[in-house]
């Protein structure tokens, strides 16, 4: 491209010297980047970027491999040693019942972790999918599953919760690791999904008008084939950014359910429970409280703090 301040000298053949070298510059050897090519560029310049990143890497390895963190027994423990000071052998103490809190901090992070990622996953494929076909049929569907949304909007999300976790894992059941956290995580789903749902269904309709989808739609694609090559790729950004936001504030919700004692309960060992077993020691023993508040406040941040960096870098007005 010629510089216009230079057009009227350029416009000559006899005013262009044709012995002077082309000035080098990428330009002509880099390849176009597309909408995430330019935002991991922008994010690998962001220190926010990798102090989140950094800590969700940790936390994601201590939910997959606790063990390599804290060899030490988070579930059994010993009376002897109840509400100890901490030591070598402890670093964060013992609780009432002689557990050591630092190996049940760490355990913590697997429940808190799974469920936050599941409900996530969950969430975006439901709201994802009702979104979609939403914004892309319109006319009756559109207003059905809308007023279906409608409904569950209006539900308070803690009571619902309640309500929820209440009736299927009440006291005096008998339910498993397994089965106590997938009712949380459906719990999570069934009360998150219609957020999902109208911000893909207002990314769908502000795209499916678009001039490569008419041209689609007149080159005789179907529907499957516009959504899944179409809207579906140019409506991802904004899910990426809410999921990741999301990830942080499930790992709250399932903490505040376990908290109120409807979410998970023991055996399964969750920073939530933690803080609920230590509430009634807090002014003896405040590491109780404090050490797995601590990891839950910092592992909320963390993707909270990297759904901020993303969004900043996906969305052109923010550059």
């Amino acid at each position: 491209m010629s510089d216009p301040s230079t057009a009227s000298i350029v416009s000559t053949p006899a005013a262009q010297p044709t012995d002077t070298p082309a000035a080098p510059g990428p330009q002509g050897n880099e390849k176009p980047r597309g909408l995430l090519g330019d935002a991991w560029r922008d994010l690998r310049r962001k220190p926010l970027f990798w102090i989140s990143a950094t800590f969700i890497v940790i936390f994601l390895l201590m939910a997959a491999f606790p063990s390599l963190f804290a060899p030490g027994d988070a579930v059994n423990g010993s009376l002897s040693r109840s509400l100890n000071k901490a030591s070598g052998d402890a670093w964060f103490g013992y609780d009432l019942q002689g557990r050591d809190v630092y190996a049940r901090v760490i355990y913590g992070a697997r429940a808190s972790v799974v469920v936050a990622v599941l409900s996530v996953v969950g969430t975006l494929l439901v709201g994802g999918t009702m979104g979609i076909i939403s914004g892309y049929l319109g006319g009756w569907v559109d207003t059905l599953l809308s007023r279906v949304a409608d409904v569950f909007f209006g539900v308070p999300f803690v009571l619902g919760a309640i309500v929820i976790l209440t009736t299927f894992n009440g006291s005096g059941s008998t339910n498993s690791k397994a089965e106590i956290m997938g009712l949380v995580t459906i719990s999570l789903i069934v009360l998150s999904w219609p957020v999902v749902m109208r911000l893909m269904r207002s990314s769908v309709l502000a795209t499916r008008e678009a001039d490569y989808i008419v041209a689609a739609r007149a080159l005789g694609a179907g529907s499957g084939r516009i959504i899944l090559k179409h809207l579906l790729p140019n409506c991802l950004a904004p899910l990426l950014v809410y999921g990741t936001i999301m990830v942080g504030s499930f790992i709250g919700a399932e903490a505040t359910l376990s908290f109120l004692g409807v979410g998970l309960k023991s055996p399964v060992v969750s920073w939530g429970i933690m803080i609920s077993e230590g509430k009634d020691f807090i002014r003896v023993a405040p590491g109780l409280v404090f050490f797995p508040a601590a990891f839950l406040v910092a592992a909320v941040l963390s993707f909270v703090m990297l759904g901020e960096a993303v969004r900043e870098a996906l969305d052109p007005k923010l550059r």
